[in-house]
């Protein structure tokens, strides 16, 4: 007889909010709000050097991500490039091949004092790091009202922001 209680590690169901205090359990988590997204994935971060953002199944999720929806868009905004121009090739090659729909900021003076990375779909998943030099976070699945606030901040942030890469890289 098969039993309705899932397993240990799967995720439950139905809005959740969890506390977690790893790097890999937030890499794990912000594979899970790709996969959750439908329209809009925003991401705050110092460099994004932290949480996975160069594997290559990160990339593929995104990817994946970008071509299920005609207007999807995901809004990156970091305090400094350097880590993704040096790094994160994979990211970037999403970035050059989906360009219309994948912008990188860099983070104006007004927000350089943000230092709790976020990574937000919809306005209805979230992970909230708490302090970049802290693997404490709060995971928020299916919870609009909770994640309001983080959103609000996020477009705060992003309204400060300046471009950072572009899609394209010209030279001589």
């Amino acid at each position: 007889m098969a039993s309705s209680i899932p397993p240990d590690d799967a995720p439950a169901p139905g809005p959740r909010e969890t506390l977690i205090d790893t790097l890999a359990a937030q890499a794990a988590a912000i594979d899970e709000i790709v996969e959750l997204a439908e329209a809009r994935l925003c991401v705050f971060d110092v460099d994004l050097s932290q949480t996975g953002w160069n594997s290559a199944a990160r990339a593929e999720k995104l990817g994946a991500f970008l071509r299920r929806r005609r207007h999807a868009r995901v809004e990156i905004i970091v305090h400094d490039t350097r880590w993704l121009e040096a790094s994160c090739a994979r990211l970037l090659a999403v970035h050059r091949l989906h360009g219309s729909a994948v912008t990188i900021y860099r983070t104006g003076s007004e927000a350089r004092h943000a230092m709790d990375p976020l990574v937000i779909a919809d306005a209805r998943h979230a992970l909230h790091r708490f302090h970049i030099d802290q693997p404490r976070a709060t995971f928020i699945v299916d919870k609009p009202a909770t994640v309001r606030p983080l959103q609000m901040r996020f477009d705060e942030i992003w309204a400060t922001g300046e471009p950072g890469l572009g899609a394209t890289v010209l030279g001589l």
